[in-house]
């Protein structure tokens, strides 16, 4: 077997890890499983760090088990929390699992028949049937409280003000319990995860070696921050999500795009597949050419193609264009309504009745959406060349309106000098 940790390692992909397990992976195919927590209907780019691993284990000839939480998600994860969340109800719970299942088919090969098709599991299927009096007999008496107190994650939780709840601090022994039953039952011997998750995969590892004796294996990943010490993976909206009725590609496809030069070339290592030396020429090049955005560039293409589609990453080089061309009029007409308006989000959006827009001259419409404040100051930044309408210049102030030129029978884009938009919208 190829090396993979070695592989992880050049990429960033390696914080922790229990001896031999470098050696395992090189000796035989080995199943490795990681969690993916069902709180919502779609996962989002945090998630993406244990999606790109598990590829990588599959490339690597290794079997990849993606367990979706339906069981721990109803208990909640205390690593990383300050305060006790919201439990999901089981009709929700039950949906999301659904919904992170059909995401997780996309990005590992599922169906292949060979003995590295990757498979999808359900915590809840083993739980189901197993009553409170029969955990606590089998599996609580193997891991002392001592050992569970020593955790980091307990131990933030119980200093902190609103303490724990027995219900989060049984986690890790429900954690663990996957990992023994997977070792059990699908010969799993190995498990990955974030750094915060490392003390609940430990107590895995100790549980399948005080109920069976064997040998299990671990590594987790460095949690990602940005260089400027910020946290990874939000914008000022909110999650990038991995659903585009969530995110629209465009959207991810710009939130790459506007990555800092100081983490291009290592967000290129861990959430791509591109080899160090393609990684390295990529650098050669966007070194002293910065401006091109050569990294960023290649970084949004890579990610936009494996999260969504080729024709999703076309479309947005196309979109990214309207706004920041001007020779995109034809661009815009294209459009059908969906695509303008990812391509519009942000942009400010005015409703005017219909009867209000066909045949009105062009100074009255600007004034009268309040784009501009008065008749006169519009009428000034026309003459100067500094109003276009659907990307196209307004060279007259006589120049009047019509439904005819509505985009997509509803929307007209008004330019006011060189960056300010306007999305008018017919009601």
């Amino acid at each position: 077997m190829e090396n993979l940790i070695a592989e992880l390692k050049w990429r960033g992909l390696v914080q922790d890890m229990i001896p031999g397990t470098e050696e395992q992976l090189c000796k035989e195919l080995t199943s490795a499983y990681v969690g993916f927590d069902p709180t919502a209907d779609s996962l989002h780019i945090g998630s993406l760090i244990p999606i790109v691993i598990l590829a990588h284990l599959q490339k690597f000839g290794h079997k990849p088990i993606a367990l979706v939480g339906g069981a721990t998600g109803m208990v909640g994860d205390p690593s990383g929390k300050s305060e006790e969340r919201n439990l999901l109800s089981t009709e929700v719970l039950n949906y999301n699992v659904e919904a992170v299942k059909k995401q997780l088919g996309k990005f590992i090969d599922f169906n292949s028949g060979k003995p590295n098709a990757a498979e999808m599991v359900n915590n809840f299927d083993w739980f189901k049937n197993i009553s409170f009096l029969d955990f606590i007999r089998d599996i609580g008496k193997h891991i002392s409280v001592n050992y569970m107190m020593a955790k980091d994650s307990v131990k933030k939780r119980l200093d902190g003000e609103n303490g724990m709840s027995f219900t989060e601090f049984t986690y890790q022994l429900v954690q663990g319990y996957d990992f023994y039953w997977l070792y059990t039952h699908k010969n799993c011997k190995l498990q990955f995860g974030g750094s915060d998750q490392w003390g609940n995969i430990v107590t895995g590892t100790e549980l399948i070696r005080k109920k069976n004796g064997g040998e299990a294996f671990a590594f987790t990943c460095p949690l990602l921050t940005k260089s400027d010490g910020s946290k990874f993976g939000k914008s000022e909206k909110g999650n990038i999500w991995l659903d585009a009725e969530k995110t629209s590609p465009y959207t991810f496809y710009q939130f790459w795009l506007n990555t800092a030069d100081a983490d291009a070339e290592r967000f290129l290592k861990v959430f791509t597949f591109l080899t160090q030396n393609q990684i390295n020429d990529l650098v050669k090049q966007h070194t002293g050419n910065e401006q091109e955005r050569i990294l960023q560039k290649k970084l949004a293409e890579e990610l936009t193609c494996f999260v969504h589609s080729k024709s999703d990453y076309e479309f947005a080089i196309k979109a990214s264009s309207i706004l920041f061309s001007n020779d995109t009029a034809q661009i815009l007409k294209e459009l059908n309504e969906e695509q303008l308006l990812q391509v519009m989000e942000g942009v400010p959006a005015i409703e005017i009745e219909k009867n209000k827009i066909n045949n009105i001259d062009i100074i009255t419409l600007l004034a009268d959406s309040k784009i501009f404040s008065s008749k006169g100051e519009a009428k000034k930044m026309l003459t100067g060349g500094g109003v276009f309408i659907n990307k196209e210049k307004v060279t007259s102030v006589d120049e009047v309106i019509n439904i005819g030129q509505l985009l997509n029978d509803k929307y007209l884009l008004i330019q006011k000098g060189k960056k300010n938009y306007f999305l008018l919208k017919v009601v």
